[in-house]
């Protein structure tokens, strides 16, 4: 071999070394201080009125993804249906999702409805969502610490009774009217 591209090969094992022992520190650095989470919507609400109605967007690429099948009648909302997701214990007390018939994640990944600033909460833990006859289910993602629906930890889909507590770590959400 020449001695040019031996010099070649050895700069190029040099660079996937180097690229390996960076995402190696940025997995580590992720793991020992999470990702970094924003406040979505919860100083701005503080700041101004609800808007009824008002939610958050999901990101362009989620969207088709997230929309859940409306409820039967045309899209109205049936007497005695919860209209609001709230965050009633947690980081988050007060913070306030309206229900429209779209998939709600919770997790500590950014791109989540609700972000959840919390040790105990996976980055994908759980999804709230509506089923063809209106009624809400919380679903289980798969997280390490569970997620549990009224001191009941949940093993399938199951759907949320109103006022009924949803804890995930330290946080605590309830469907309201």
């Amino acid at each position: 071999m020449s001695e040019l591209t031996l010099t070649v090969m050895r700069l190029g094992f040099l660079a996937v070394l180097w690229l390996f022992v960076i995402v190696a520190v940025q997995v580590i650095r992720s793991d020992l201080f999470g990702t970094r989470v924003t406040q979505r919507g919860s100083r701005r609400q503080e700041a101004r009125p609800q808007q009824s109605g008002r939610q958050q967007a999901a990101p362009p690429q989620q969207r088709g993804a997230q929309q859940a099948p409306q409820p039967a009648g045309g899209g109205r909302s049936r007497r005695g249906a919860p209209t609001k997701l709230v965050v009633s214990e947690g980081t988050l007390t007060g913070t306030t999702v309206a229900l429209q018939g779209q998939t709600i994640t919770l997790g500590r990944a950014h791109d989540s409805t609700i972000v959840l600033d919390d040790d105990y909460a996976s980055s994908r833990h759980a999804r709230i969502y509506p089923d063809r006859d209106g009624q809400w289910i919380v679903e289980d993602l798969g997280s390490t610490n569970g997620t549990y629906l009224d001191r009941t930890r949940l093993t399938t889909p199951t759907p949320i009774p109103l006022g009924a507590p949803i804890r995930i770590g330290k946080t605590v959400i309830e469907l309201r009217k």
